[in-house]
């Protein structure tokens, strides 16, 4: 007699109830199917991003005053999202690897505790250089908690509802966002630009809150960490690069294609999350609360759109959600950016579908990346081609500022759209996997 789990509790690591069972259709039938560990592990997950999102931004948001505070120019405050994004490769790749060896919670709360720690540590920066290497130690936390969650989620979740589960999860990354608007409106709006800065930064001590409560409540899906710890292979990097042979199929291609896909996806992204608020405030005009007021247009774009994303990528399938939404991103940037000077309310009317776009697009990644690799080497597949996307992409960025003396910002960020081009090409080169399992 066969001992197998049967498929659904192999991907929810717990039997589910009749009412989850029956229930498979309705709004909320992805979160009903996690069961209570699921659930639990969802909440670990979408805290940690949408933290992880706030730390982040304390950065771009405080760009202007740090640049005034320290007399530097476009080229080296873009630097700082730079080292961010390159230094978050190898820490997502690390991440990766002890997600596979030690288990996807406690990886979860190291990184974590790592990017609130040097996300406070920036605020006591005496130095731009010395700002600089806090920043790049809060990208070894920053790169690898998303892929770690996001593991940990899609463990969880049925193959039905995994596109949306995991799109559920990256709406947490616009709620940090939404926060991080909130307090650097009140920060700068009370504060001199001198302190408010530092107080951005030192309020990125929020996520020790949550590593107490993941360490007590969370945990790895069963069945997938038996068969990850029974696999001599777990955690490898050499298995991720392996070729493909007559006999058996490699994971070289996937890697390949997959941190292709990540490059153009992301450096489309970073270049607009780290310039956007820069370009309303010097090439728009637009005050503090300005600013707060447009962001507000584009985050909400940006939640419905993780949402709508997700809903999709089950639907559409991975591929193509990716594509319809890259096409969409790269125009919507040229249609921000051309807004005629004067045409600041249409610029505010465009900010819904940039988030929109920019942010569906991302919905599918955390299933589809999941879905690529088995689960020895799933935290060391995702965490490396996540991450090394977003270390190459982080070059989007650096060109906008060192190329918006000359060409102004918003000219500059055209190589968002490029980016989005790229990862549409890096379709090519992948599987669709809707449906698939993952143990």
């Amino acid at each position: 007699m066969s001992t197998t789990p049967p498929p659904q509790a192999l991907n929810t690591g717990a039997q589910p109830g009749a009412d989850e069972l029956t229930t498979d259709d309705g709004a909320l039938a992805w979160l009903r199917a996690l069961g209570p560990n699921g659930r639990r592990a969802f909440a670990g997950a979408f805290g940690g991003y949408g933290l992880d999102s706030y730390d982040y931004f304390t950065l771009p948001l405080s760009m202007v005053a740090l640049a005034a505070y320290f007399g530097l120019d476009s080229g080296q405050t873009g630097l700082f999202t730079t080292v961010t994004l390159v230094v978050s490769a190898v820490g997502g790749a690390i991440a990766g690897v002890f997600a596979d060896r030690v288990g996807r919670v406690k990886a979860l709360m190291i990184t974590v505790v790592t990017y609130a720690v040097f996300t406070v540590a920036c605020g006591f920066a005496p130095s731009y250089e010395t700002l600089l290497v806090f920043r790049a130690l809060q990208g070894l936390g920053f790169g690898g908690e998303w892929a770690v969650g996001a593991i940990l989620v899609a463990e969880y979740a049925s193959p039905k509802h995994r596109g949306r589960t995991l799109g559920a999860v990256q709406s947490s990354w616009a709620v940090g966002w939404a926060l991080a608007a909130v307090v650097y409106t009140l920060v700068f709006s009370f504060l001199g630009d001198d302190l408010a800065w530092r107080v951005m930064f030192w309020t990125g001590a929020l996520p020790a809150l949550l590593v107490i409560w993941v360490r007590r409540r969370v945990h790895d899906a069963p069945e997938a960490t038996a068969t990850r710890e029974q696999n001599p292979q777990k955690g490898s990097f050499a298995a991720i690069f392996k070729p493909g042979t007559a006999d058996a199929p490699g994971l070289l291609r996937t890697t390949v294609f997959a941190g292709l896909l990540s490059t153009g996806v992301q450096g489309g992204y970073y270049t607009l999350a780290t310039w956007v608020p820069t370009y309303l405030k010097t090439e728009r005009g637009l005050s503090v609360v300005g600013t707060g007021g447009y962001l507000t247009f584009l985050i909400s774009g940006a939640f419905l759109g993780y949402l709508t994303g997700g809903y999709l990528t089950d639907v559409l399938g991975r591929k193509r959600n990716i594509w319809l939404f890259a096409l969409l991103s790269a125009i919507c940037i040229l249609a921000y950016t051309h807004i005629p000077s004067g045409a600041n309310t249409l610029l505010l009317v465009l900010g819904f579908p940039l988030g929109f776009c920019m942010s569906a697009i991302f919905s599918g990644f955390g299933s589809y990346l999941s879905e690529l690799y088995p689960t020895a080497v799933r935290g060391t597949g995702q965490g490396f081609t996540y991450n090394t996307g977003r270390a190459v992409g982080a070059v989007f960025p650096t060109l906008v500022g060192f190329l918006a003396d000359s060409w102004g910002v918003g000219g500059a960020l055209v190589f968002g759209a490029i980016g989005y081009g790229i990862a549409a090409l890096a379709l090519f080169g992948l599987p669709e996997t809707r449906g698939k399992e993952l143990a």
